[in-house]
């Protein structure tokens, strides 16, 4: 081998081992507890009921806080409000850092693109991307929205609206009072098609 062709060799090689050791490239190991999230978030955190939410490519902040506000009583579901009693501290970092580590995976959803359009403009009109971020992506404790779960959307921004929800400092709660059922449902259709 001649000598540049050996430097190319070792670049690559040590180009490859540094990527390998990238956290991103990392496959996440999957906690113990993950296993009972399955059932109802689906696997990988990709929900299949409606209802849920798709915790896979989620804020890790957001996913903890979430976490812990139900644990805390600050935010309630039967069903949440009991797996989260026992969880640690620890474990619920890691649940929230596995589940931000998962790729979300397409849905079946059949958008309505004049919903959509409507949805869009409603959500120009609010200014959700100031929280939201472009492209519905969130950060630390606002949370990802785009290619959510549609009924899950709905439920929510209904929640926020009844006052059945309080566990965002009231953010939420005043946006959703400016909307109706059927602003709902547009931005559900557009949030849910991103």
């Amino acid at each position: 081998m001649r000598r540049s062709g050996i430097a190319a060799w070792v670049a690559a090689l040590v180009g490859t081992s540094a990527a390998a050791q990238t956290p991103a490239q990392i496959p996440a190991q999957i906690p113990a507890k993950a296993a009972v999230c399955s059932a109802c978030h689906g696997e990988g955190g990709n929900a299949v009921i409606a209802t849920n939410p798709i915790l896979a490519g989620q804020n890790s902040r957001y996913l903890y806080l979430q976490l812990r506000d139900f644990q805390e009583g600050r935010r309630s579901d039967p069903q949440m409000s009991a797996m989260v009693a026992g969880l640690t501290r620890d474990e619920m970092r890691e649940l929230a850092d596995y589940y931000s580590q998962q790729k979300p995976k397409s849905l079946n959803f059949k958008v309505d693109p004049e919903k959509a359009k409507l949805g869009k403009l409603k959500a120009d009109e609010t200014l959700c991307t100031m929280c939201h971020m472009g492209g519905f992506a969130g950060q630390n404790e606002i949370p990802r929205v785009a290619g959510q779960n549609f009924d899950y959307i709905v439920k929510q921004l209904t929640d926020f609206k009844a006052r059945k929800r309080t566990n965002d400092a009231g953010n939420m709660t005043s946006v959703a009072n400016t909307l109706n059922e059927r602003d709902i449902e547009n931005l559900a259709h557009y949030l849910t098609g991103l």
